[in-house]
């Protein structure tokens, strides 16, 4: 919903608080605005700040652009009357926001009385107020047959406990799952969202132990809170949604897709499945190009041949047919293209020869098998399974991603996007407020790990080399970005940060491994997702030995975890799915190296550029130009 002068919103508790900025902040977009609160002094003085900010707007208004109505929330009569008198002066209402709150001062089970003027009554503001207020909004907005957002202040305390005041925690805990439950009120035009803050400074918020807010980082900005509001509003898509804000995270909606598949009843089956098929139909060829690897070599372009092969139709009953788009290059094409993925003595790998190349990629679904049910012709889907660098593929039709659109930027989100998602979960043991160093950052992968760490509330220390790659990751919210052609990586971490670094994202190897290992903190995570440097070496990737390894990590605690990504393809669906919505929302930019490789063949000229060190993003390979443009339009 796109805010515009002349819309009406009420807000309970609208005199302080979170209320009072989201009422001055709704009169800075020239809305009409009701204040709902108990406090009549606190009240009037709220609607005339308003008034002001809307004198920018309207001039000669027949009714005034705000209106304060004192009211007990708890009271049913009362608050319904408050609704009814702003219908009655803007003629409908597009926004409500029910935001009064109250703490409970005494434990409940240290209370001796009957609760009327304690916990009783913090139970009817907190939760029956609120589930009141959206009753009686939700009918006003249906009735009026125009869409409205309503948005119920829960707080972090409704995720997970508060010691020091059950009540408000469960009572804010109800507005959650409440509001969360609400989701076929969108069938209806209404969406109703909830918003979960940890501290902000407010009247409710000092009440707490100081001691308490520091240990989560100290009070969040208003503005954090009111920016959250916003995009509950103006998000179409977000109905039934939960945002979680905190000092130590930022903004991040709960549950997670991965949380959301443990109880959801049919787990297995993604969102990104009914996706509609917009896509022009696909014309079968009779033969198409792919990279064949014809013999095993860390050169890529020695190792392969571009063939011309016939399309085999029908299509096998279990799997189905990819027209591939786009394709992803990785620095790993060389070891698979020397068989380093593959098991057994030097023989046996010989014996898989030829095998084809590339191992993810983008693309729309031109054939199903028979016994394929659980995706259509025409969808959108991404694949990391060997055969990518060809115009199309076959491929177990179980192992296909569905994807929302079969752009570039997926790709990016695949190998490289994956490999920083569930690395950093699950071999980093990522948290907040932690440092976190990125080697080779401004590559594929590593401008991934970057926002990721950042968005995880933690300080990002990011390497390169070059000042364009500098630019980038400055760009991308790196907090310390350390240029190793201009300094000394090794100087600056040991002077910024002498008691070493928390996580370390680690792809470069031999003497950057070296490094990173010695400015690893006590309990650091070291995070061992590739070596580049020691692909490309005479006779292609050697094993090197690390002495005094174990030594190092006992006496620190340290833990040195290697991933690989093939390991965790129960995450990849999930975690791909976080990743999207981050870039649909904005929050997680896609860098794409700017040279174009176009076609089939063109794919070695790629794999050279990558290793080079000259590029910066994810390098990409647009595999049918003529057809990309035509998706590009959609």
């Amino acid at each position: 919903m796109e805010l515009k002068p002349g819309m009406s919103a009420l807000v309970t508790g609208g005199a302080s608080g979170i209320g009072k900025a989201l009422c001055i902040a709704f009169a800075q977009k020239g809305l009409f605005v009701t204040v709902v609160d108990f406090s009549e002094e606190n009240g009037r003085e709220v609607a005339v700040l308003i008034q002001k900010e809307n004198n920018k707007f309207h001039r000669d208004l027949r009714v005034p652009s705000s209106i304060f109505v004192r009211c007990d929330v708890s009271n049913a009569d009362s608050l319904a009357a408050a609704f009814e008198k702003h219908v009655q002066t803007y003629g409908g209402l597009d926004i409500c926001i029910n935001c009064a709150g109250i703490a409970n001062k005494t434990l409940v089970y240290d209370d001796t009385s009957d609760g009327a003027r304690t916990w009783r009554h913090a139970v009817n503001v907190n939760l029956v107020a609120v589930i009141d207020g959206t009753r009686i909004a939700s009918q006003i907005m249906r009735s009026q047959k125009k869409p409205g957002v309503i948005i119920n202040i829960g707080s972090a305390a409704g995720l997970y406990p508060m010691f020091f005041d059950p009540i408000y925690s469960a009572t804010k805990g109800g507005v959650v799952m409440f509001t969360r439950s609400l989701v076929p009120l969108k069938r209806h035009g209404v969406r109703v969202n909830v918003l979960c803050p940890e501290f902000v400074q407010t009247n409710l918020a000092e009440q707490m132990s100081r001691r308490i807010v520091d240990s989560t980082g100290g009070y969040l900005k208003m503005e954090d809170i009111v920016n959250g509001a916003f995009e509950l509003i103006q998000d179409e898509s977000k109905a039934g949604a939960c945002l979680w804000i905190t000092k130590r995270r930022g903004m991040e909606y709960w549950p997670t897709p991965e949380e959301q598949r443990k109880y959801m009843v049919n787990p297995s089956k993604s969102k990104r499945t009914l996706t509609k098929n917009i896509y022009p139909s696909i014309q079968m060829p009779e033969s198409f190009e792919k990279i064949v690897v014809h013999t095993l070599s860390h050169n890529f372009r020695n190792a392969t041949r571009l063939e011309h092969v016939r399309l085999r139709l029908p299509v096998e009953p279990h799997s189905a047919l990819v027209k591939i788009i786009y394709a992803g290059v990785n620095a790993s094409d060389v070891n698979f293209s020397s068989g380093r993925y593959f098991s057994g003595n030097p023989k046996e790998i010989a014996s898989r020869l030829p095998f084809d190349a590339g191992f993810e990629g983008v693309g729309i679904v031109a054939a199903v098998g028979d016994s394929v049910n659980h995706i259509k012709v025409g969808t959108p889907v991404a694949l990391m399974t060997f055969g990518s660098y060809a115009e199309f593929t076959q491929v177990p039709a179980k192992h296909l991603l569905p994807v929302p659109r079969p752009d570039p930027e997926v790709v990016a989100m695949l190998t490289s996007g994956l490999t920083a998602s569930i690395g950093l979960e699950k071999a980093g043991q990522m948290t907040s407020g932690k440092v976190v160093l990125v080697t080779a950052a401004a590559g594929g992968t590593g401008q991934f790990a970057v926002q990721l760490a950042k968005l995880a509330g933690n300080k990002v220390v990011a390497t390169c080399g070059g000042e364009s790659k500098a630019e980038l990751l400055a760009s991308l919210g790196a907090d310390h970005v350390i240029n190793y052609r201009n300094e000394s990586i090794k100087d600056v971490l040991k002077k910024e940060f002498p008691r070493g670094v928390d996580i370390i994202y680690e792809s470069v190897g031999g003497e950057m491994f070296d490094l990173c290992l010695n400015a690893l903190a006590v309990h650091g995570h070291l995070i061992v997702i590739g070596m580049i440097s020691q692909y490309q070496g005479e006779g292609g990737w050697k094993p090197k030995n690390y002495t005094g390894l174990c030594e190092k990590i006992l006496a620190k605690s340290q833990t040195v975890a290697g991933f690989f990504l093939v390991q965790y393809a129960h995450l990849w669906q999930d975690h791909l799915d976080k990743l999207f919505d981050l870039y649909a929302s904005g929050k997680l930019k896609v860098s794409l190296d700017p040279k174009k490789f176009l076609g089939v063949a063109s794919v070695p000229d790629a794999v050279e550029y990558l290793h080079s060190g000259k590029s910066v993003g994810k390098v990409v390979v647009c595999i049918d130009p003529s057809y990309s443009q035509v998706v590009a339009k959609l």
